[in-house]
């Protein structure tokens, strides 16, 4: 299963965008989820988590600013994102979270916060 994250697009600084990511129903009933981002030259990082029953976790630069959520009818997990800055600049993914780490990995999408 490859993972399409969609929603992303050119926003102004202090602007808001909302990811989504849509998976098999099985296989997302089944498993925690995450938001992933790659900005250029770095290191893919975890932006933010949710687990089956919806217990989450953020990275520190994005608490308070961005929520995860996840849509157990839809089958779709969601990343609202709010006041964004130019460093949240990134190619955003969703994945599926394992014990191992994240993986099923698809095309991720690009969010280009402009100043």
């Amino acid at each position: 299963v490859q993972l399409q994250a969609s929603g992303g697009g050119l926003v102004q600084a202090g602007g808001s965008l909302r990811l989504s990511c849509a998976a098999p129903k099985i296989f997302f009933v089944m498993n925690n989820m995450g938001w992933y981002r790659q900005a250029p030259g770095k290191q893919r990082e975890m932006v933010a988590t949710i687990t089956k029953s919806g217990s989450t976790e953020y990275a520190d630069s994005v608490k308070g600013r961005f929520t995860i959520s996840r849509d157990n009818a839809k089958n779709t997990v969601f990343l609202q994102m709010s006041s964004l800055t130019p460093e949240d600049t990134a190619v955003y993914f969703c994945a599926a979270v394992y014990v191992s780490g994240p993986g099923n990995w698809g095309q991720g999408t690009q969010v280009t916060v402009s100043s």
